[in-house]
């Protein structure tokens, strides 16, 4: 039987780029030893270049090759284990389907409506799906700052983010209303739209959403429990992280789990997410349901609650991931 070529590849050189490799480096870890698959493990360097586990120089060509100075290895597979641009943005998936190339993950539109922020609240708006008070920002002409000053005066507690980066960067808490425009004015420095959202006082909880066997799969929901007031991007990445992570909450009711999965298969759906997603929500002490953000790649890290919540909800990622690569590559 011809083995498939399959590549994982990560890095990218955005802010995210090294909890990328260490996502990758779990990823790679579940097809090592598959005899099915010859598998390309290659790292975007942030210089630019392309080197593959060895340290070698090789380039990805638009017929859809991997290619080297003495050889060349049609590829029938990708798995783009790049957090933020260009592995979430929707870029890196244009140029797979320029190649017409299968790859793991969603469609270039779905990855650029999720990773902005403000489209993907517009969207929830649309759908019916509660998620936080929010009002956006163009830019910080006077017109602009009347209407997030009208928005903080309402609220008084806001997160300011930056529209279009992941794991919090550029993200920032603020009830002081002397450093709010210089927040405001950091966040633009990340993102050329900033979002100000209302201040949620609950529980963050997470579901895997994946297809599997045809069928798309919403887990119980996981929790995350941070000592801190703001789940940064050190609290999700360090080592010496004290963040504590719960595969299946507790004491969260029959109904409020209900709801939450019904919230994310209409995300699912609506949004035409494939393959898979994390779907992060707030839970307030009375009850109340706010879909935060969706994930189009969710990390894969020691700590990181997709692997966990999947393998809680009785499928193994390690059968997962292969059962996508045999459905969907060329061969």
């Amino acid at each position: 039987m011809t083995k498939k070529e399959v590549l994982l590849i990560c890095g990218g050189g955005s802010t995210e780029h090294e909890v990328s490799l260490v996502s990758a480096e779990f990823i790679y870890n579940q097809l090592k030893d598959w005899d099915e698959i010859n598998l390309h493990h290659v790292v975007i360097e942030k210089n630019g270049e392309r080197k593959d586990r060895s340290g070698a120089l090789c380039e990805l060509r638009k017929s859809g090759e991997l290619v080297y100075p003495d050889k060349s290895i049609k590829l029938d597979f990708v798995i783009p284990s790049i957090h933020g641009y260009p592995g979430e943005t929707g870029d890196i998936q244009s140029v797979f389907e320029m190649m017409n190339l299968p790859y793991l993950g969603c469609s270039p539109e779905t990855s650029v409506i999720c990773f902005n922020k403000v489209t993907t609240k517009l969207w929830f708006d649309n759908l019916g799906i509660p998620n936080t008070p929010f009002c956006y920002l163009t830019s910080l002409e006077a017109d602009e700052l009347t209407k997030a000053d009208k928005f903080f005066k309402q609220n008084k507690d806001v997160y300011i983010k930056a529209s279009n980066q992941g794991s919090s960067v550029g993200c920032f808490h603020c009830t002081d209303s002397e450093k709010y425009h210089g927040f405001l004015k950091e966040a633009f420095k990340y993102s050329d739209y900033v979002l100000v959202e209302k201040t949620i006082k609950g529980r963050e909880l997470e579901m895997s959403a994946y297809e599997f066997n045809g069928e798309v799969h919403i887990s119980d929901p996981g929790e995350i429990i941070c000592p801190n007031e703001f789940y940064t991007y050190e609290e999700k990445y360090n080592a010496e992280s004290s963040t504590i992570t719960i595969p299946k909450a507790k004491e969260v009711s029959e109904e409020v789990v209900k709801n939450m999965k019904k919230y994310a298969l209409n995300a699912f759906k609506a949004l035409k997410l494939r393959h898979l997603s994390r779907i992060d929500f707030f839970l307030t002490d009375d009850g109340d349901i706010y879909l935060n953000e969706i994930n189009t790649f969710p990390g894969m890290t020691p700590i990181s609650l997709f692997p966990l919540m999947m393998k809680q909800n009785g499928h193994s990622y390690k059968e997962w991931i292969r059962s996508i690569i045999s459905i969907e590559s060329r061969k």
